[in-house]
């Protein structure tokens, strides 16, 4: 899993085939409680990317997805947003996997 460290989201997005990002906070109670589960897919999902957005420190990289509420998880394919969806609930974030994956 990448952390952001720079405003780069697009970069990472348009260099890599199959990106999920999750969007969260530090002040996010329910971004905390997920973010275990997000690094955990991560690292049973070598054929896509994961990316977590600090969206406070980042507020440029909100825009790629439209995020309005925290957490919200966007997946990525060949440079373009294909869904999106909010909560901290694992089936959503595998469920955007599969629809990068086509599995």
């Amino acid at each position: 899993m990448i952390e952001l460290n720079l405003d780069n989201l697009n970069e990472l997005i348009e260099s890599h085939s199959n990106v999920v990002v999750q969007y969260g906070a530090a002040w996010c109670g329910n971004c905390r409680i997920i973010k275990p589960k997000f690094k955990n897919l991560a690292e049973t999902h070598k054929d896509v990317t994961f990316v977590y957005v600090d969206a406070e420190k980042f507020p440029g990289a909100r825009e790629l997805a439209n995020v309005t509420n925290l957490p919200t998880f966007a997946a990525f394919k060949n440079g373009k947003l294909i869904n999106q969806k909010q909560g901290n609930k694992v089936e959503l974030v595998k469920e955007l996997v599969n629809e990068v994956t086509g599995n």
